[in-house]
């Protein structure tokens, strides 16, 4: 109930007039103030006319009076400034710390709110706001998609900025493990990214212009050349016993020569994955990508147009990649280049991302808003989420349109937190 209250409170969805304290005053709320989601009030400057005397100061929301006492708000000088206590039922007086009586007044949240909220709450169906999404007009869900969209890529530049920590302040090492993560497209991705923290790029670099010897280093720390990691077939096959070997001697030579360790094997998925994208492929196509200069930041960060940004990815395996899949498992004999949809989801996730973070980072506004230009110009991407929503009436057109309606399932929907969604706030204020 607090929640609601709180709710009301802010965007004002209780009947304005006729509002009193519970000495008899009369209540006129100006400003609500801003709403505060750390300690201290609930909200902050706050404008509001008692008894026909105007007070600027905070806010204090709760279900019962008596929560003042519970919360230990009469002991706190934080509390102080709070010109009034708002509240479900004025079961008590309250002090402030210093002392003083603090103004109370009884809000009541509307029956429709309430009912409006309990149905969503219950609803099974996604989203559970489906019935009011015909009736929103176009400016305010392209508003709402456009702050979903930023704060997707803020999030994601708060993980960008983790693995910079990780990598002692180093953009490209963080781009690689970014990229590294993404190339594990969802079921592989953690393996991905734990497998580029242990490749020591700039004792990789050393080796640059050898592409076997990057070969070797990618696949011998991902694990994949240790005799536990190689199915039984692999005895049968000689192309393959002799390309296993050849890479496992040079591994363990630079394995000595840098102190390199591998990671766990184990780590990696095969179950239900599709054989283009088992982990060997895929960290071929990297080694390929890095050999040829192009699995860098400094390389994203010259890119101006799609056509630019999609060659910069577009890739293929190694020689003996090309017939096949593992080590000992044979395949008709294919460049295996990332498809264009792979690409895609390597702009989308990878270099627009970094492109956000790292403009942030160096305070250049147009790498920003290179990477919304991007969003804008690809098209929307297609899974279970974006269906969803294209089911219950909202158009779906471009990257960051689906880019932003991924963020309002997974943050707003899956969690049921429709109180912060301006969907769920249209939801809450119709009247039935």
């Amino acid at each position: 109930m607090e929640q609601l209250l709180h709710y009301c409170w802010k965007h004002k969805l209780c009947p304005l007039e006729g509002l009193q304290t519970t000495d008899g005053r009369s209540v006129e709320v100006l400003d609500p103030g801003l709403h505060n989601r750390n300690s201290g009030p609930d909200f902050f400057n706050a404008k509001v006319k008692i008894g026909g005397t105007l007070w600027v100061g905070n806010v204090e929301i709760h279900d019962k009076s008596g929560d003042w006492y519970v919360h230990g708000h009469e002991r706190d000088v934080h509390y102080n400034n709070v010109v009034l206590h708002v509240v479900g039922v004025a079961d008590r007086d309250v002090k402030t710390q210093e002392g003083n009586f603090v103004p109370q007044m009884v809000l009541k949240v509307p029956e429709s709110v309430h009912d409006n909220y309990a149905e969503l709450l219950r609803t099974d169906a996604y989203p559970p706001c489906y019935k009011i999404i015909p009736e929103l007009t176009r400016l305010m869900i392209h508003a709402w998609l456009a702050a979903l969209q930023t704060e997707r890529l803020e999030q994601k530049t708060v993980a960008i900025a983790e693995r910079v920590r990780q990598a002692n302040g180093s953009w490209e090492d963080a781009f690689f493990m970014t990229l590294a993560r993404n190339y594990g497209f969802g079921i592989n991705g953690d393996a991905f990214e734990e497998w580029a923290r242990h490749i020591p790029l700039r004792a990789v670099g050393r080796h640059r212009d050898d592409l076997f010897q990057i070969e070797a280093i990618f696949m011998g720390q991902a694990g994949l050349l240790e005799p536990s990691a190689i199915p039984e077939r692999y005895q049968q096959d000689a192309q393959s016993e002799d390309y296993f070997d050849k890479l496992r001697r040079e591994y363990q030579f630079l394995a000595h020569k840098f102190s390199l360790k591998p990671m766990d094997s184990n780590l990696w998925r095969f179950l239900r994955l599709r054989p283009q994208n088992f982990p060997h492929i895929r960290i071929s196509q990297l080694a390929n990508l890095y050999y040829e200069r192009r699995a860098s930041l400094s390389a994203l960060v010259e890119c101006k147009d799609m056509v630019s940004l999609a060659d910069l990815l577009r890739t293929q395996v190694t020689p003996y990649w090309e017939t096949h899949y593992t080590f000992g498992s044979e395949s008709i004999r294919s460049a295996k280049h990332l498809s264009a949809s792979s690409i895609n989801l390597l702009i989308i996730n990878t270099c627009i991302p970094m492109l956000f973070a790292y403009g942030r980072h160096a305070m250049k506004e147009e790498l920003c808003d290179r990477a919304f230009d991007f969003l804008e110009q690809m098209r929307a991407e297609q899974n279970h989420i974006i269906r969803m929503w294209r089911e219950v009436g909202l158009e779906v057109n471009t990257a960051g349109d689906s880019q932003a309606l991924i963020q309002l399932k997974r943050e707003y929907c899956d969690k049921r937190d429709c109180l912060r969604c301006r969907i769920g706030y249209e939801y809450l204020k119709q009247k039935k």
